[in-house]
């Protein structure tokens, strides 16, 4: 459920903002217009927002700004303290995972996460829809911004191009957790009750915003 990556997050911690503001140059396109695809996922969601993996709050922070009610959940201590000193006091966020969370005792309206869902397995992530479609009213949002590949063959030219670049660690990071496609998406999503969409934000993201039939 996405725990077995908790290291990585914690050694990330420090590092983090950096990463995401451009500095490292294998994942510069990954996180090329990012804060686009946050305040586009902000634009989106509604008024009383789950968000999974804050990591240090970035998203969170303008959720909160836009007059939100936001909800953070996030697996990793070390991220979870940066996020704490960083956002205003009146944001509930709580230990847990995607499949292993705190639920709000409030009817939510959105539920929205970047740059982690791909932490968890195809299985997984079949899982985490599901619960989040028996918390939602029809018209909820699930809006996601994540790496995911329109097809299996987009996802190997892109491992095989990191290769080219040589930028290794981004291609063993495509290797290792648990990149996925665009049919498997709508697969899972149309399965719970969903309508996606799939907008593209830069080479490796796209924003997937399912709707609650």
């Amino acid at each position: 459920m996405g725990r077995e990556f908790l290291e990585l997050f914690e050694g990330w911690a420090s590092d983090y903002d950096t990463t995401v503001s451009g500095h490292d140059v294998e994942y510069k396109e990954v996180f090329q217009n990012y804060s686009g695809i946050l305040e586009e996922v902000t634009k989106r969601s509604g008024s009383s927002v789950l968000e999974f993996g804050l990591g240090t709050g970035n998203l969170t922070a303008l959720l909160h700004a836009a007059g939100k009610k936001v909800y953070g959940i996030e697996p990793s201590n070390a991220m979870r303290e940066k996020a704490i000193e960083k956002l205003p006091a009146d944001i509930f966020i709580s230990d847990g995972d995607f499949l292993d969370f705190p639920k709000p005792a409030e009817q939510i309206d959105s539920i929205v996460s970047t740059y982690a869902f791909h932490h968890l397995t195809d299985e997984e992530k079949d899982k985490a829809v599901g619960i989040y479609g028996s918390m939602l009213a029809k018209g909820g949002k699930i809006i996601f911004a994540d790496t995911v590949f329109t097809d299996r063959d987009a996802y190997i030219k892109k491992i095989e191009e990191s290769r080219r670049r040589q930028y290794l660690s981004l291609a063993l990071d495509l290797e290792t957790e648990y990149y996925t496609t665009h049919v498997v998406m709508k697969s899972i999503y149309e399965k719970h009750g969903f309508h996606v969409t799939f907008t593209q934000m830069n080479p490796f993201v796209w924003i997937m915003e399912a709707v609650k039939q």
